[in-house]
């Protein structure tokens, strides 16, 4: 019996669909059962919700999620090698036992997960680019020191303020001694306790929005940095690792000398035992760096719609096809396009 022409092409599409099955599963067989750690802030868990996608839909993998926090990732990684990816890591708190993992050859470092992390990641003090485009000189902390009338203390007249980190936090000890350090109280400021997270978040709003002198600490990527238009402040001075260590990142260091806040390192960590199994996935790891005005875009998503990491992730594929095609070959690009 003589097929039709319209047969003909429902048997091809058949075929295919077997091929890509087969693929699919031959891929699986690969790459095998892969857990990503899903760290506790909104630009790791959209990481970790974009790399699952890829994971499974573009190389196959049988890629599921588990909850994560720095120093317990860290740890369990150095010690067991699992998870097998934690797509976010922020080094600086964990250097030591990752890098002895890695030395023993259970981990091993994909690389940058943010481009240019000394520019889009870390720690400072901050005010915002209207201040710097109307008076230059307060690019520096000798500069702002000048001009404490600029960033005029509504609670305290007569004396500048700057917002600090709320009690209890890593970062209050650091910005305390470099306060000190700086000697801002005999220039005039006064260091300010905003009291949690959220008002710290609030009065840099309501001061930028206001247009109102302010300088704060905060620290990079995150919404509010994603929101408003800030400029970090040159301390004009390098880091000093052992002086930090020593004094800058110790309560009541009794005479800080000025430093500056260490370089974030912020990278993609991978056990070795996986690494080996899989060279396609860890190209894709190693060219996986996002962009900053990617993250920064996505975090403010985040927050006004309250998205967590897997529905952030849905609207980073849909409407930043460019940027994520172009980490990947255009083979796996197409099959995770067919799988949204």
């Amino acid at each position: 019996m003589k097929k039709s022409k319209t047969m003909h092409k429902t048997l091809l599409a058949i075929s295919a669909a077997a091929l890509g099955t087969l693929t699919q599963s031959a891929m699986a067989a690969d790459c095998g059962e892969v857990s990503i750690a899903e760290m506790n802030w909104p630009t790791a868990q959209l990481a970790a919700h974009v790399d699952r996608f890829i994971l499974e839909h573009g190389y196959g993998c049988d890629a599921h999620i588990v909850p994560g926090d720095t120093v317990p990732t860290a740890t369990s990684m150095s010690e067991k090698a699992r998870p097998d990816i934690a797509p976010e890591m922020w080094m600086n708190m964990v250097q030591e036992p990752l890098q002895k993992a890695v030395d023993a050859g259970r981990l091993v470092i994909a690389g940058d997960i943010l481009e240019n992390p000394a520019e889009n990641a870390g720690e400072g003090w901050w005010i915002p680019q209207y201040m710097l485009d109307k008076n230059p000189e307060l690019a520096t902390i000798e500069g702002i020191k000048k001009h404490p009338e600029l960033f005029a203390d509504p609670e305290n007249p007569g004396r500048a303020y700057m917002l600090g980190c709320p009690s209890g936090w890593t970062c209050q000890i650091a910005t305390d001694n470099l306060y000190r350090a700086f000697k801002m109280d005999d220039a005039g400021f006064n260091l300010v306790d905003p009291g949690s997270g959220a008002a710290m978040a609030g009065a840099i709003g309501r001061a930028y929005n206001r247009g109102e002198g302010l300088l704060t600490y905060y620290w990079a990527p995150t919404s509010v940095l994603a929101r408003y238009d800030m400029a970090r402040v040159d301390f004009e001075v390098d880091h000093d690792p052992e002086s930090y260590d020593a004094c800058i990142s110790q309560a009541d260091c009794p005479n800080p000398a000025p430093n500056n806040f260490p370089v974030s390192e912020i990278k993609t960590v991978v056990a070795t035992s996986f690494s080996n199994n899989n060279p396609e996935v860890m190209t894709y790891l190693k060219n996986r760096v996002w962009r900053g005005q990617d993250y920064n875009e996505m975090l403010m998503f985040m927050e006004d719609t309250q998205a967590d990491g897997e529905v952030a992730a849905e609207e980073f594929f849909n409407n930043y096809e460019d940027s994520w095609r172009a980490w990947l070959p255009e083979d796996v690009a197409q099959r995770v396009k067919d799988a949204l």
